[in-house]
């Protein structure tokens, strides 16, 4: 992977948990790293019709593996465009070089009749 396709921004963050003075349950959002991906939109390709088994996956990402920080589909997404679920992550060819994920695009319901 060249590193002039690697042109989208992205940050990998994770969601916890914790609890605030008063005792109250609080969600937040940690940024566990930064980096430049390559980022492939869903369309017609032969690439997508060979992932039909991941329908729900609207992106794709590749990035470089980042040491001391292994990428599972608990945490997100977040780059210009919005914010991703991870459905699935694989090691590109089992090298340890690249990561590729597959993501779906979260869309708030809040709102919307």
């Amino acid at each position: 992977m060249s590193f002039g396709k690697m042109n989208a921004f992205i940050e990998i963050t994770a969601v916890t948990k914790g609890k605030d003075a008063e005792g109250f349950s609080v969600d937040s959002e940690e940024i566990l790293a930064s980096v430049r991906a390559y980022r492939e939109g869903r369309h017609g390709t032969q690439k997508w019709a060979n992932l039909a088994a991941f329908s729900e996956a609207t992106d794709l990402l590749r990035f470089r593996i980042i040491p001391g920080l292994t990428v599972t589909t608990a945490h997100f997404i977040v780059c210009d465009d919005g914010r991703f679920e991870i459905t699935s992550v694989e090691d590109v060819k089992g090298r340890g070089m690249y990561v590729e994920v597959l993501a779906k695009k979260v869309v708030s319901t809040i709102g919307k009749s």
